[in-house]
């Protein structure tokens, strides 16, 4: 009973969602149960389609995993947008000059990824740690770096043969493509969507049965008192950055080698910014990860069908995910003033 009650909120609030989605849908002139069995449709209508977002499912896995650490601990690793972005530089490199057969590229390119996204992502930490600079003015900072940096590669030492366009780099040899497996008449990106579950299953068990992922939680309740006890709190916060800045480049290695084969300036794709939203609508949990990022992930990919089967701007879908993490947001402040409210009722102990 209690579960139930403590999921009410929720449940309001994604009723009231979608309640004013169908009202926006109403007033734009669009049949709103139609257009929402188009997202349904559109994700999940076909196998090439089921394939498509298990592909974009897997990056948002990958960035909303190293959130869960870096939240754990207390901090707002905003700079996580640069971090993909960085992730997917250094895979580009290993892609565009490693030679070798494919599994060695591959391997090659997600550790580099990894090992990019954490260096940039403990620059943030640092910052913060020895510097007294906030992680969301580090980090936002060193996303804009992130993002002039991948421009002036694409339309400079990484432009195209012969011309330089922000269509992005030259495609990668196929060597450098992450593999993919043939069944049902389509490609499935097993190896994308197993990154993304495992890193998911690591942090659970890290942050619920390690003394690393205890000690985590004791700095980001109250750093001053896991101070005070002993814990080293500046290592855990590297600590927490490394491991989320790793997770997010590995993200930007699936990005360059698994859905686009190459370089692009937007090649985060907005998964930094997405992945905390999916966060915090899983309260923080690694267990409910993996299907709010799948919601989020089917709207997006979905909505592509809003314009060509209504005529609907596809941003549609994106203003159906901040439709619904508005609300959730509002139902969780209202169930969190009523509990304050109890407590403190008159006659209550």
């Amino acid at each position: 009973m209690t579960k139930v009650r403590s999921a009410t909120p929720t449940l309001i609030a994604l009723a009231a969602a979608l309640g004013a989605g169908i009202v926006l849908l109403l007033l734009m002139g669009a049949p709103p149960f139609e257009a929402l069995w188009l997202l349904v449709e559109g994700s999940f209508g076909s196998a090439s389609k089921i394939s498509a977002t298990l592909l974009a499912w897997s990056p948002l896995l990958l960035a909303s995993a190293g959130l869960v650490v870096t939240f754990a601990a207390g901090l707002w690793n905003i700079g996580v947008e640069g971090q993909i972005v960085i992730g997917a530089v250094a895979a580009t490199w290993v892609a565009r000059s490693l030679p070798g057969p494919g599994w060695v590229v591959i391997v090659v390119a997600i550790l580099a990824g990894a090992f990019g996204g954490m260096i940039w992502a403990l620059l943030a930490g640092v910052l913060k740690t020895y510097g007294g600079v906030h992680e969301i003015f580090g980090g936002l900072g060193l996303d804009f770096v992130a993002a002039g940096l991948v421009v002036y590669l694409v339309l400079g030492p990484w432009q195209r043969t012969g011309v330089a366009s922000t269509s992005g780099t030259d495609i990668f040899r196929e060597e450098a493509w992450m593999p993919t497996f043939e069944a049902f008449g389509t490609d499935w990106p097993i190896i994308p969507v197993v990154l993304g579950l495992v890193s998911v299953l690591i942090v659970w068990v890290l942050l619920r049965g390690t003394r690393f992922g205890l000690r985590l939680k004791a700095v980001g309740s109250n750093p001053k008192s896991a101070f005070l006890i002993g814990i080293p709190t500046n290592h855990y916060l590297l600590g927490a950055f490394a491991i989320g800045g790793a997770l997010a480049g590995i993200a930007g290695t699936v990005q360059v080698t698994a859905f686009h084969h190459k370089l692009v300036p937007s090649i985060s794709g907005g998964y930094g910014f997405l992945g905390i939203l999916v966060v915090l609508l899983a309260s923080f949990s690694a267990v409910w990860v993996p299907p709010i990022a799948l919601f989020f992930v089917a709207i997006s990919v979905g909505s592509t069908q809003l314009d060509l089967r209504l005529g609907l701007d596809s941003a549609f879908g994106g203003v159906l995910q901040g439709t619904i993490v508005l609300f959730v947001m509002i139902g969780g402040a209202w169930s969190a003033r009523r509990s304050s409210l109890s407590r403190n009722a008159p006659g209550e102990p």
